[in-house]
């Protein structure tokens, strides 16, 4: 059973500034995680040092007790971390496929099957496989891009912000499937601004405040709980 487990995480983006302050945060598999907190709370920069886009000023971060090279995101990757950014997170000037094929650059061995692993997993991108990734709606892209993740075959899936711009129904679809990929076995640790939507889907809540955990228990106590609620889903209404 993969574990993701990170311990006192400290970074940002410049060599002054931190914006993460010393996070411990452990994911096992079939965890479907979701980071909320308030704008400027570090939930995208603490995945990002996870992912090792950021190199951390301190703390560790192991995956099934090995520790990670700090700020290598290849090294990451190929240790079983994929990452989908929020932003630019597929080549919109090529096709579904050729999008595919660069997911698996760090992994020519078998490329041709691991491709074909994605399609019977996204059966909604066979169809689309000469279109130009630009061409396909919020929702098509957010699948291709998690399908261009998992062709690296990764144990731990992180996922920022994956249903920003969605329409409703496009995000339950995107949820939809990544409780799919959860109950698969991946340990998934997702940043969602939507909190409502992240705890009615998620097994676990991370509060992040000011850089800090602040909370980190089940989602389901979390949408119970009447500070959380008040905090960040809207009152009485998040109560549905």
């Amino acid at each position: 059973m993969s574990t993701l487990k990170i311990e006192g995480v400290r970074g940002g983006y410049a060599t002054a500034e931190e914006i993460v302050k010393g996070i411990d945060l452990e994911i096992r598999a079939r965890d479907l995680a979701v980071i909320i907190g308030p704008n400027g709370a570090g939930k995208s920069t603490f995945l990002k040092l996870v992912a090792g886009l950021l190199k951390p000023k301190a703390g560790s971060i192991l995956l099934n007790g090995e520790a990670l090279p700090s700020g290598d995101a290849q090294a990451v990757c190929q240790a079983g971390i994929s990452f989908v950014p929020q932003e630019r997170n597929v080549f919109q000037s090529l096709t579904v496929r050729e999008n595919l094929e660069m997911g698996g650059y760090l992994v020519r061995k078998g490329l041709r099957d691991r491709v074909e692993a994605q399609l019977e997993r996204f059966p909604l991108l066979k169809g689309r496989l000469k279109d130009k990734a630009g061409n396909l709606s919020g929702g098509q892209r957010q699948v291709l891009a998690m399908a261009i993740a998992l062709i690296t075959e990764p144990s731990v899936l992180l996922l920022d912000e994956p249903t920003a711009g969605l329409s409703p129904a496009a995000a339950d679809e995107v949820f939809d499937l990544i409780r799919d990929l959860a109950h698969q076995g991946l340990a998934i640790l997702m940043v969602e601004q939507n909190a409502l939507l992240g705890l009615e889907y998620g097994t676990r809540g991370v509060v992040l405040v000011a850089g800090k955990k602040l909370r980190d228990e089940s989602a389901q106590d979390l949408l119970a709980d009447d500070e959380v609620r008040h905090l960040f889903l809207g009152g009485a209404a998040a109560a549905h």
